[in-house]
């Protein structure tokens, strides 16, 4: 049974659930979102979009075949989870059928709609929720789903790009070999590789994360770096936790980041003119992949075999990719008060540091490609913001609603050109009103960070672009007048006032009373600060502007969103609003123009 006009094709899908029962797939029309779920039920299905992963406030849409006859209605739910039939219906159904096992509707909506019911449907992450049920709406009411529910993050609107079919390539693998993961809450693990591919230049051209299964939530994040070409294999022998006092000095040739993967993310596809060059002298041939573990329940016995697959051809593609880290360097001289229900950091990548590497290397400039927006558990929003001549051009990125458990490269719709004369600006929004103690720039996804890996071409030497803040003007903002020199300890030791005495920096932060307004006082502060330039090359070297003060540039804060352009066909309501509001104004210009009225 169904009903409307033969099924399009949908670039995008995703099985919503571990056992395969809920498909979705999708595609951008225009200013509109076209949707096809394919549900194992003959009941209803349910879907929305919710800004916690939750039933609480969301957007949904409920539909099904029932005796032959679809239906399609748009639902949304207050704060209590009430659920509530939308007085304008923004969903259009497409096309339904129901057969023996499945049911199939096909749907469209406005990516922005003037109901503000609605979720807008933007580029930042969205917290897709789902549901289903054997029976239909119509049989008992409202059928509570039961198990049969659950929420998935994805980006809806991200740009098509052409697959690669990898099936025929070549490939090698990066994996760890029964790493025992220690009982505690954050291990980095490094090891070391050697690239296989040698005598002739490659282009790897996918690369897709071998996660172990049942181990998608403890492996959070995968790094791949270069390392020096000097080494021997002998380096190859073990892995050792990195970050740590023993740990192989070899890693430490390991500085330029050359991939990135993120929990939640799937497999990277590089466009087809742009690829990872493998195999001559100036490639990667010893690379350090480093594995963050999150075991915040500190579980025994744990053993991982997880990694990356690297897809890579003989067909060269017309340039070679390239990595940046840009943000803030990862350090405590980042730090977040407690009780914030936000707080701002940025990391600059100055004018200076792409002065002079985009200068000397690559005056007509780069292009950039993908970005990947990275922060951890008290991340709320990411932007990357781009300034040409001091003049703020459209965001390079942005993810408004980031989600700590889904952090993927992000495809630009259009390749961004950046020149010399250009700076970027990570912005990262924390939220902290549930930590009673500071939050510290660091490693632990308990710590935070404030990171933007781009990817572009072609590759230039420049690995990092970065900033820290002054620490010595923040520990002026709690009244700290005096430290301990030469510093011989770390964190150093606070010499006065008396409050602080013989307190490191950090247990001095924590013990300052900290307010709201105090917090939003400090952020202000933190934001002008005089910040040290990060400006690295391969092979641990540096550029010249490495270690020198700047000043953030002077700009528009916090950043401000493009308003939107809501379409709903069903949007009677809006013109009669706007129409309203038009003879408010012209009343309102008509009374203030004849005197005050008594």
């Amino acid at each position: 049974a169904g009903a409307g006009p033969a099924p399009r094709s949908y670039p995008h899908s995703a099985v919503l659930d571990g056992a395969g029962a809920y498909r979705l797939s999708w595609g951008r029309r225009g200013s509109a979102l076209a949707l096809r779920l394919e549900v194992r039920t003959r009941g209803y299905v349910g879907f929305g979009l919710s800004a916690s992963g939750g039933m609480a406030s969301a957007d949904i849409v409920v539909g099904g075949v029932e005796r032959g006859q679809p239906y399609l209605q748009d639902y949304f739910t207050d704060e209590n989870r009430v659920l509530k039939k939308d007085p304008q219906q923004d969903y259009h159904l497409e096309y339904a059928m129901e057969n023996s096992t499945h049911t199939i509707l096909a749907f469209s909506r406005e990516l922005h709609t003037c109901d503000t019911n609605d979720k807008s449907i933007t580029e930042s992450t969205v917290r897709v929720i789902w549901a289903y049920h054997h029976k239909d709406m119509g049989e008992a009411g409202q059928n509570y789903h039961g198990s049969n529910r659950g929420t998935k993050s994805l980006r809806l609107l991200n740009p098509e790009r052409e697959e690669v079919s990898s099936a025929s390539l070549p490939f090698f693998d990066l994996t760890n070999k029964d790493v025992p993961v220690p009982d505690k809450d954050t291990t980095y693990w490094c090891q070391m590789f050697k690239i296989p591919v040698q005598h002739e230049k490659h282009h790897v051209i996918k690369v897709k994360p071998l996660i172990q299964k049942g181990h998608e939530n403890l492996v959070h994040h995968i790094l791949l770096y270069q390392c020096s070409s000097n080494l021997n294999d002998s380096v190859l022998d073990y892995g050792h936790e990195c970050y740590h006092p023993n740990m192989p000095d070899s890693f430490l040739t390991c500085e330029t980041v050359i991939f990135a993967w993120a929990i939640g993310g799937e497999g990277f596809t590089y466009p087809p003119h742009v690829g990872l060059s493998i195999g001559t002298a100036a490639d990667p041939l010893f690379v350090l992949m480093e594995v963050h573990y999150d075991n915040p329940s500190e579980t025994e016995g744990l053993i991982d075999n997880s990694g990356l697959r690297l897809f890579y051809t003989p067909v060269l593609r017309k340039y070679d990719a390239g990595v940046i880290e840009a943000g803030l360097w990862v350090s405590l001289f980042h730090n977040i008060p407690p009780g914030m229900p936000e707080f701002v950091s940025e990391g600059h990548c100055t004018l200076e540091c792409l002065e002079e590497a985009l200068g000397a290397e690559r005056p007509a400039g780069i292009q950039v490609f993908a970005v990947l927006l990275h922060a951890h558990l008290a991340g709320r929003a990411i932007r990357m913001r781009h300034f040409h001549n001091g003049e703020e051009q459209k965001l390079l990125a942005y993810d408004d609603e980031f989600d700590f458990n889904f952090q993927e490269f992000q495809y630009l719709n259009e390749e961004r050109t950046i020149l010399p004369g250009d700076n970027l600006v990570t912005e990262c929004h924390y939220s902290t009103v549930d930590r009673i103690r500071m939050t510290w720039g660091g490693l632990s996804t308990r710590n935070e960070m404030c990171l933007s890996y781009l990817l572009y071409y072609p590759r230039i030497n420049l690995t990092r672009c970065a900033s820290i803040p002054d620490i010595m003007e923040q520990l002026q903002f709690i009244g700290v007048k005096e430290i301990y020199r030469p510093v011989r300890t770390w964190p150093f030791i606070i010499k006065s006032p008396k409050q602080y005495k013989n307190l490191s920096f950090m247990d001095a932060m924590n013990k300052f009373k900290w307010s709201r307004s105090e917090g939003l006082s400090y952020n202000q502060l933190v934001l002008k600060l005089p910040v040290n330039v990060r400006c690295s090359k391969t092979d641990n070297a540096e550029w010249s502007i490495q270690g020198m003060t700047a000043l953030p540039p002077e700009i528009e804060r916090p950043y401000k969103t493009e308003p939107v352009i809501c379409n709903s066909s069903s949007c009677l309501s809006c013109s009669l609003f706007l129409t309203l509001l038009c003879i408010l104004y012209i009343t309102a210009s008509i009374i203030g123009n004849t005197g005050p009225f008594v």
